[in-house]
């Protein structure tokens, strides 16, 4: 049997048998067109994203470009002290009381122009647009920013998914960090001098130790933002709504108690994760099923395939909210038993916000529609290879 190449049409119509067939016959594979080594099973992503010598030293020429330096390529002291900085507004009360209300408007804002149609494609209309605006209220930026935002944010990830480095994409993300840096360089100063209850201002003035973050810090941090809270968002809701609207009866049961949207978000996580791969680097040669992976090599985790692995999941291919060997209650902490967050020391920092936003969407799109359904002859396949979510998904429903 040929190994799958992921690259490939074939592969980006279906990733799932693909996986499949790497976790059976090919756990640990080099790929020759990203020079990179893909490793499938949940046990090895596990132990990589775990191990001290693996490090996330490849942030350096994947993410550090576009962005900066971020959070994501530190390790050691430096990492412990950047996220300690930035966890509290991520979690507890700070998330709760004051950027909650924040969340809510922003959902309601986006659901009230079409909530009476009966009709709305919901990607375009609603998913793409709702954490980007989150974000840039959050940070207490200018709301006639929104569009700009959310074109800086396609370019980014444009940028990072540029597995074929497509010039035109290259060039592209770098002249939107050079646009987000003069943006947003003297709003961070003014931040510091006159700080409000606004994420930027905490981000600017929290302290540890008498240490705070640069203003390149804090700008590259709000880069990464854009991207680590806006496409996996984007995409996870997608996902979910795709997800229950083929699941009636989960969809039923999820509006009837909706309690259960928080296993039905983490059930999709698992499932059809938005981030299909993360990429590592190992300091010292490592050894994954007696293949020997040079040091400074790439690691290509495929989160993807981890999370249907049939040594970790029964009937990993089937979405159940009510699936017993799936850890709703940590689902959103380091102790996940999904990789859709990472896991390890790189857990998700914004893992608490995402649910949030989620819960929050997800209520209120149950409450403006009934009898929510797929438009007739409409398609809703996934789409994209570094991360995956429907396309478009065009909906017919009831309005409440």
């Amino acid at each position: 049997m040929d190994a799958p190449d992921i690259l490939s049409p074939t592969f980006a119509a279906d990733p799932y048998t693909g996986y499949s067939v790497l976790r059976r016959e090919f756990p640990v594979l080099y790929h020759e067109a990203t020079n990179s080594w893909l490793v499938s099973k949940m046990e090895d992503v596990e132990r990589i994203f775990r191990d001290p010598d693996i490090t996330s030293d490849n942030y350096s020429w994947q993410l550090e470009p576009v962005h900066g330096r971020t959070i994501l390529q530190m390790e050691g002291r430096e990492h412990s002290r950047t996220r300690n900085l930035i966890t509290p507004a991520f979690r507890g009360s700070e998330l709760r009381d004051k950027f909650q209300p924040v969340i809510d408007k922003n959902a309601r804002e986006l659901i009230d122009p079409w909530r009476m149609d009966g009709h709305v494609e919901l990607v375009s209309q609603f998913t793409t647009h709702f954490p980007i605006n989150v974000i840039v209220d959050m940070l207490g930026l200018q709301k006639t920013d929104h569009e700009l935002f959310h074109r800086w944010y396609h370019s980014i990830m444009a940028f990072l998914s540029n597995l074929t480095q497509d010039p035109a994409v290259t060039e592209q993300g770098l002249r939107t960090k050079e646009e987000l840096q003069a943006y947003m360089m003297p709003i961070i100063a003014s931040r510091r001098a006159d700080p409000g209850d606004d994420l930027l201002s905490v981000l600017c003035t929290a302290e540890i130790d008498g240490a705070q973050m640069s203003d390149l810090d804090v700008k590259a941090f709000v880069s990464l933002l854009l991207v680590a809270g806006g496409e996996t968002t984007d995409k996870a809701l997608a996902s979910l709504m795709r997800n229950l609207v083929m699941h009636p009866d989960q969809m039923a049961a999820v509006r009837e108690d909706r309690s259960l949207i928080s296993a039905a978000f983490a059930e999709t996580l698992r499932h059809s994760p938005p981030v299909h791969m993360i990429m590592r680097q190992p300091k010292v040669d490592f050894v994954i099923r007696d293949v020997t992976i040079p040091a400074g090599a790439t690691i290509t985790c495929l989160l993807a395939a981890a999370n249907r692995d049939e040594d970790r999941f029964d009937h990993p291919d089937d979405f159940d909210i009510h699936r017993p060997d799936l850890d709703v209650g940590h689902a959103y902490a380091a102790a996940a038993n999904h990789m859709a967050f990472a896991n390890g020391r790189h857990f998700c920092v914004g893992a608490m916000l995402a649910k949030t936003e989620v819960e929050s969407a997800t209520n209120q799109l149950l409450d403006a529609m009934r009898d929510i359904r797929l438009q007739p002859d409409a398609a809703a396949d996934e789409i994209g290879l570094f991360t995956r979510s429907p396309g478009a998904l065009p909906l017919r429903f009831t309005p409440t």
